[in-house]
This record gives structure tokens, sequence and C-alpha cells, in this order.
């Protein structure tokens, strides 16, 4: 393979109901990063119905040039249409490196084009980096359960593909002096091969956010022991407006399920504001919240790796604390 012919990096811009994903932009500060020592261009892969006016905001978030392809059968997500386009476009332009979110639609989305293109594909990555010796993408990724962290190079194929964690990656301030090319793109169906057809989409109910999207998260650890003792989390969540989150340990004894695990083996998240409650602080928990902007950690035992990272640390029983500070705030916001 003549990898000279390959240049610059796409990255997937994932929209759902005509808004564009936030993973989307974390990939394009992650790309400007990767792309700038080398003077690459930086490509966002736009699909979608009447999407278009949406790419000004992909420029103004790092792209060099927006690819635009829309059409009735990309308004919402099936994986034949959109692997056909993207599958298309990587033929015609080569990229160098292609980046997707490990959403529900990367992680389907992902193995189909690199089947298709005949390259690998790393899935669920947390680091990315460009070798100083050979000029690979290493792209770094939680191995056997979060207890270690293994680094791939595609050495052999292009374009060198990875689906990267949402929250990882931080995103750029948006510049919206920011030039940058939008181009139309036509894309040759094979539309006898659309055998999937969306009847009805419901979404879920309730008023929980995606721990990744949330401002304030409180999130227990082994130290809060029950559903019951969730309870109290819940209950300051609501007092400050937060989201409720916890470690893999209450995931893995049923307390909670898998969509609020913070950590390796879950989601990374950025809050401007964590309470880690009844957390120790284990390096795989870290590793999902350690950039959170500021983090109020509560343990009973004062020598907690977590205390370690937190800009508040409150030693003592979290039982007994949560709900002298719920109270304390529920009396503070009525004050106002």
């Amino acid at each position: 393979m003549d990898k000279s012919q390959y240049k610059g990096i796409f990255v997937f811009a994932e929209q759902r109901h005509g808004k564009i994903q936030n993973v989307a932009y974390e990939l394009l500060g992650k790309a400007r990063d990767l792309a700038d020592p080398t003077g690459q261009k930086v490509y966002a892969l736009l699909f979608g119905n009447k999407i278009a006016a949406e790419a000004k905001l992909l420029v103004a978030a790092g792209a060099d040039e927006v690819l635009v392809v829309e059409d009735p059968a990309l308004e919402t997500y099936t994986t034949e249409p959109y692997a056909q386009a993207l599958a298309h476009l990587m033929d015609k332009y080569k990229p160098e490196i292609v980046l997707i979110g490990a959403t529900t639609i990367g992680r389907d989305l992902g193995p189909r084009l690199s089947a298709r293109t005949v390259t690998g594909l790393t899935a669920d990555c947390t680091k990315l980096e460009i070798s100083a010796e050979t000029g690979d993408l290493l792209m770094t990724r939680p191995a056997f359960g979060g207890n270690l962290m293994a680094t791939i190079i595609c050495t052999e194929h292009r374009p060198q593909m990875a689906t990267v964690r949402p929250g990882v990656m931080k995103r750029r301030e948006k510049d919206e002096k920011r030039a940058g090319n939008v181009v139309t793109e036509t894309i040759p169906f094979q539309r006898d091969l659309f055998k999937v057809k969306v009847l009805k989409e419901e979404l879920a109910k309730g008023d929980k956010v995606d721990i990744t999207e949330a401002r304030i998260l409180v999130s227990g650890g082994r130290g809060v022991g029950s559903k019951e003792g969730f309870q109290k989390l819940e209950n300051l969540a609501k007092v400050i407006g937060a989201q409720v989150s916890s470690s893999r340990a209450m995931v893995d004894a049923g307390v909670m399920p898998h969509d609020r695990q913070v950590g390796q083996t879950g989601k990374t998240v950025r809050p401007a504001c964590y309470f880690a409650c009844g957390i120790s602080g284990a390096i795989q928990h870290l590793a999902g919240m350690e950039e959170s902007e500021y983090i109020i950690a509560i343990n009973k035992d004062k020598d907690a790796p977590i205390f370690g990272v937190a800009d508040l640390g409150i030693v003592g029983d979290l039982h007994k604390i949560l709900p002298l500070l719920t109270e304390r705030l529920e009396k503070l916001r009525k004050e106002k």
C-alpha cells in the first residue's frame, strides 16, 4: 500500500434529530491537535436531511472543510446508507485518519467501514497521539476490564480508524471568525441494499440527562452501600440541579444502571462540579472524572486516593454529611 496517497483527518459529525452531538466537537478539537503540527487538513462529515445550515458550527469548532451529504435516507441513522456514504467519501478523499464517536451509532458504523475499506479499527479509545518516530497514530484504549491500557498501531493499512469515547477529548472554544469551506457531496447510493426502514422513534421518558452532558454530578461508590443510600444522593442532586452517577462497584452490585457509570469501563465526564461520595478513588475511576473542573470528595478514610485529586475534601460519614448539606443548600435556595 502506498501510504503517501493518504492525507488529512476525517471526523464523522454525528447528528441526531438535526442537532450535532457534543462528541463531534470533541473530536474536531482533537483532530486539530493532531493535524496542526504537520499542516494536515481536517474534514468534518455531516450527513442528514436539510442539515447544511449546521455546517458553519463545525467550521467554528475546527474543521477546514465540511463535506455535507443530504438525502432523506440519512435523516435518521440506519447502517447501510451511512456506511455507503462514508465509504464513498473515504475512497474519494483518502484520509489518513478517520475518527468516529464511540456512541451507539459509532459502534455500529465503525466496524462496517473497517470491513468495507479493509483497514483496522481501534474501538473505544481514550487517548490519541502521533508517533514522533513513525508518524503513525497511537490509539490507546482500556483493556482487560480497564486493568491496563493498550496502545494499538495500524502500520500497514490506511486509513487509521478509531472510535473515541465521548467526554474524553476536550472541545475547543468556538471561533465564529474562523474560515472554512462547505462542500456538498452527492453519493451514488445503491438503494436496493437499503433493507432497514425506521417506522417510528420513541424517546425515553424521564428527566435524566446523559451524565456526559451534566454540569454537576453527584456520584456514589461502595461507601453509599445501597439504593436507600443513593436516595441521599438523589435528594442532594434535586436541590442543586445535578445528575446522579456512580462507580463501577455500584453497577456491578446492581444498585445503579451501567449508563450512570463513571470510569474506564463506563463514561468519561468533565462536569463543572463533581461530588465523589464514598468513592475511594481507584485509578480506573479517576480516569473517568479527574478532569472535572471542581471535585468535592466525601469519604471516611482520610487516606483515600480520591483526596489526591479533590479540590475540596471532607473526611466523614457521607450518610450524616449529605442530609445536612442538602438541608443547608435547600434553605439557601429558598432564601434567594
